[in-house]
């Protein structure tokens, strides 16, 4: 368990993966509108506050019209407004994930899940395939029709941003984090929105042990069906990045392979997170960057490749631009949570990944 040679302990790893997601998910979360901020206007944008390459969070608009169509939260996530991270579902979630195994243990059940999001989570600050979960356990259904009934957003990405707790809490145990995560996507998602949860808890624990990102993604994608359309897309990323196609034209390559899933599916951000995670070969900031670059649910898979290359680099190691805005300091929607230190989030899930099954 745990990286056994040099390099950044367990500690360090598991809060750098706090760090990583939470900053990733600052730097995505104004553009977070895909239909809108496509890859070449995230680029434009960038270019006209000649933020090229992206090094840091977003500058702030130099054009009033992209202002008026960027999130309304912008002003708390751009570079010189930061103070402390701001609250978001994809925060929530990891939150709400080490709450459910600090309250009911590795063994908690899918049932377990949906009681302490009645408990603790807003039902409006749920979307998608959540609020139509929250809402069919509200009326008494039990999993897994609270998945499937009058619920169209079964493969969307949520399941997956609420994976990363599972991989922190199972260093270089990718097997067990993805099956936690299996148990908890349940409760909302099928198909490839389950497989989207499993592979990323996989990634996370495996970034812990692995010698680098391809390792980790190759022993992620052994968690789920070889014959899933993630798994197929994974790999076609995989693929290209190794023929040296360039990033843009990977991207390019595989987003008219997926077109038509609409921009919170679980397959075309897999492929987003990807690319980001190859091309950015264990650079932090450059994940973060070409992953948000990269479009679509950019915040979701901000997060989540900030989670990975945190974990790689440990928190140390995190350049000081990313960490000092955020102030240790997370808003919460949980209830009970909201200004929790994010190093005192780090230490509890740390108790729990040292404390066996």
């Amino acid at each position: 368990m745990g990286n056994q040679g040099t390099g950044p302990d367990l500690a360090d790893r598991i809060h750098g993966g706090w760090l990583g997601r939470i900053a990733g998910n600052m730097l995505g979360k104004p553009v977070e509108q895909g239909e809108v901020w496509t890859r070449e206007r995230i680029d434009r944008y960038l270019r006209q506050a000649a933020a090229l390459p992206l090094t840091d969070y977003l500058p702030e608009p130099a054009d009033a019209a992209d202002g008026a169509v960027l999130r309304p939260e912008w002003r708390q996530c751009v570079r010189g407004r930061i103070h402390g991270s701001c609250r978001d579902d994809d925060v929530d979630y990891a939150i709400l994930g080490l709450h459910l195994l600090e309250t009911h243990g590795f063994g908690f059940s899918t049932e377990q899940v949906g009681d302490l999001w009645l408990l603790r989570l807003p039902y409006l600050q749920t979307f998608t395939a959540e609020r139509a979960a929250y809402r069919n356990l509200a009326n008494g259904l039990k999993p897994p029709l609270t998945a499937t009934y009058d619920n169209p957003y079964q493969e969307w990405i949520g399941a997956l941003i609420r994976a990363d707790v599972y991989g922190w809490t199972c260093p270089g145990d990718p097997r067990r984090a993805a099956a936690l995560a299996r148990r908890d996507a349940v409760l909302s998602h099928t198909g490839n929105g389950v497989y989207g949860a499993m592979f990323a808890a996989a990634l996370i624990a495996a970034a812990f042990t692995a010698p680098g990102v391809r390792d980790a993604l190759e022993t992620a994608l052994a968690v789920i069906p070889a014959s899933s359309r993630l798994a197929r897309t994974v790999r076609r990323v995989m693929s290209l990045h190794e023929t040296r196609l360039p990033w843009e034209e990977t991207l390019t390559t595989v987003s008219g392979e997926s077109a038509g899933l609409g921009w919170i599916h679980t397959v075309p951000n897999a492929a987003v997170l990807t690319a980001g995670l190859l091309y950015g070969d264990g650079d932090f900031t450059r994940t973060l960057a070409l992953t948000v670059r990269g479009g679509l649910d950019t915040d979701s898979n901000g997060a989540t490749a900030g989670s990975v290359a945190g974990v790689l680099t440990g928190a140390a190691a995190i350049p000081a631009r990313w960490k000092d805005p955020l102030e240790d300091t997370v808003r919460s929607a949980v209830f009970g949570f909201d200004g929790v230190q994010i190093s005192a989030l780090a230490e509890r899930t740390l108790r729990l990944a040292t404390a066996g099954p």
